[in-house]
């Protein structure tokens, strides 16, 4: 198989991939045409059909298809541009190729998550925690979704993978700075994203659901958080309510989509490294997209940077 993250400018394709988006759109002079975008295990990339007329069956969203093409550049970025396609036949795929997954043991990561929530003192935080991963069914789904859509840990165990790295880079800062109260920061690192199980759907899907669309994972996490607290028995109301502050703040600014800025030197901690770990992630899956690339790799509007790998 000819994987997405090894497609090149100049490449000729003919391989199977999940259509994972498909839109129907108008060039300015008014001719219809698809854009797409196309999933495996190794990413996804921008997919047009400027030519309806010849070579194109039938076919949906999330379909299996066959596509034959060539890949160009767009501002940067690879896109296929499609000549011939066809849903994919029964017997030309295997779906494990094309659903993405952390390169870490699931298992593995649960097992350090927990071994954090062992180590909180407070007792009515570590019950907290306890009641959300000692669930079996909400620790499944956790342990299966991802962290996002497409910008980053955008694969099965990434909402771990990244949960995981905030939580060591917060373990550190409540080291480094005596005036954080380390279980209320711990506890917040392993909680603040807890919204997405419900924000997006899993896989393959990996969308935004209606509900995701409407509320966003940071208002849903802090009611969660909320809805759980009361659950018990004198969970104090000033912890509560400073645990779901660094909730509702730990994407730093408004226009972030946070409905209030950090207060806290907890929450503050939690913004950064939350920051810190998506964006390294990011910087990361750019990089392997570039493959052997030794030049730059053009501009990453996410990063909102032109970038290039370190040179040896």
């Amino acid at each position: 198989m000819r994987y997405i993250n090894e497609l090149r400018e100049g490449d000729n394709v003919s391989e199977v991939y999940l259509c994972k988006v498909k839109n129907i759109a108008k060039t300015k002079a008014g001719k219809t045409y698809y854009s797409m975008i196309l999933q495996d295990k190794t990413g996804v990339i921008d997919t047009k059909i400027w030519d309806l007329n010849n070579g194109i069956e039938n076919f949906e969203q999330m379909d299996y298809i066959r596509v034959e093409g060539n890949v160009t550049s767009f501002q940067g970025s690879p896109q296929l541009n499609v000549r011939r396609l066809r849903k994919a036949r029964e017997g030309e795929f295997a779906m494990e190729d094309y659903i993405p997954c952390s390169s870490k043991s699931i298992d593995g990561m649960f097992k350090e998550l927990s071994s954090y929530v062992n180590h909180v003192q407070n007792i009515y935080l570590r019950q907290l925690l306890v009641a959300f991963f000692g669930d079996k069914e909400f620790a499944a789904k956790f342990k299966a979704h991802s962290a996002a859509k497409t910008v980053h840990h955008g694969f099965i165990g990434g909402l771990m993978e990244h949960t995981l790295g905030v939580t060591r880079l917060c373990d550190y800062m409540s080291k480094a700075y005596p005036v954080i109260n380390r279980d209320l920061l711990i506890t917040a690192s392993l909680l603040h994203d807890i919204g997405k199980t419900k924000e997006l759907s899993a896989f393959p899907l990996n969308d935004y659901t209606d509900e995701g669309q409407l509320l966003g994972h940071i208002y849903m996490g802090a009611q969660m958080i909320n809805d759980l607290a009361r659950q018990i028995p004198e969970f104090p109301e000033v912890l509560k309510n400073e645990l779901i502050h660094c909730i509702l703040s730990h994407h730093g600014e408004l226009e972030y989509g946070s409905p209030k800025k950090p207060a806290l030197a907890e929450a503050l901690a939690l913004n950064f490294a939350d920051t810190t770990d998506a964006k390294m992630e990011t910087m990361i899956e750019a990089l392997n997209a570039g493959g052997e690339i030794k030049g730059w790799l053009g501009f990453n509007r996410f990063l909102d940077s032109n970038i290039r790998r370190t040179t040896e």
